[in-house]
């Protein structure tokens, strides 16, 4: 064989090899550090959990993840058995505390109210209920209409005005999920989240006001300050807040006293003062 051509092949096989030997101190540390990444199995949906249903262990599975776990993962089935679901969970999710109710808070409507919170029902109708399309996870304001308390009459009829804003719809009727096309669906009921202040505001309102709950984007949280409306204004034209009439008060004209004279004597001296005339008041 050639001596040249041996030399060639020399070469290239010391190249190669030193080649790969690099490659090989390069790749080997991650190599080494992906299998050293630990894996652990977590509690996850084993299909498709609604709002407000008890888990199950048929209703639980778990999965195995890699590195950190996610902040209040559950590890063991027996901890999320029997514990109600807040919103929804999705085949293969993992179970994360903050998506269960507390234990022993059970399932349902009651599950899904936060603490310090509460849920109110409004009587609704189609107008009431923006024509059926409030459904559970909306964001309404609350208007209310009618004559102040204490007040026969106003100067401009009849006082709408926004009580509460960005109110959340906690269940619609008596269920708390949307349809199975996520429509909504005519109810004569609405439960809204709120606030034990809030809750006694809108008892009063619905007891003895016309009330209407209007739809807004539910990322539009901004809280408007809003003066309220009177009917004589849609006539007239303005946009003035609403003022309650007050009774006129008539102011009694004080009338002049009628001037008259006093005869004053001081020996053989006689004068006459005038009492109410013009003359002695300036």
């Amino acid at each position: 064989m050639n001596r040249r051509l041996i030399t060639i092949i020399l070469i290239a096989v010391g190249i190669a090899g030193t080649c790969a030997y690099i490659v090989y101190r390069i790749a080997a540390p991650r190599m080494g550090a992906a299998k050293a990444i630990a894996t652990m199995r977590i509690v996850a949906a084993a299909d498709n959990i609604k709002i407000g249903s008890l888990l199950t262990a048929s209703s639980l599975t778990s999965i195995e993840i890699a590195g950190p776990l996610p902040k209040g993962a559950i590890l063991k089935p027996e901890n999320a058995i029997g514990r109600g679901v807040v919103s929804n969970l999705y085949q293969g999710e993992p179970i994360l505390e903050d998506r269960l109710a507390a234990p022993g808070s059970g399932g349902g409507l009651a599950a899904t109210i936060p603490d310090g919170m509460r849920a109110c029902a409004v009587k609704v109708d189609d107008v009431v209920g923006v024509a059926g399309f409030v459904t559970p996870g909306m964001r309404v304001d609350v208007l209310i209409s009618g004559i102040p308390p204490g007040v026969t009459s106003t100067t401009q009829g009849v006082i709408s005005k926004t009580i509460l804003q960005n109110i959340e719809v906690l269940s619609a009727g008596t269920d708390i999920q949307k349809d199975a096309e996520g429509k909504a669906k005519p109810v004569q009921v609405v439960n809204l989240l709120v606030t034990p202040e809030q809750a006694e505001t809108l008892s009063l309102a619905s007891n003895h006001l016309a009330i209407q709950l209007v739809l807004r984007n539910p990322l539009d949280t901004k809280i408007n300050t809003v003066p309220g409306t009177a009917m004589g204004t849609l006539f007239s034209g303005q946009n003035s807040a609403a003022v309650p009439m007050r009774p006129a008060v008539r102011m009694a004209q004080k009338e002049a006293p009628t001037p008259f004279s006093i005869e004053m004597i001081s020996g053989s001296k006689r004068s006459e003062l005038k009492v109410g005339s013009p003359e002695v008041q300036k």
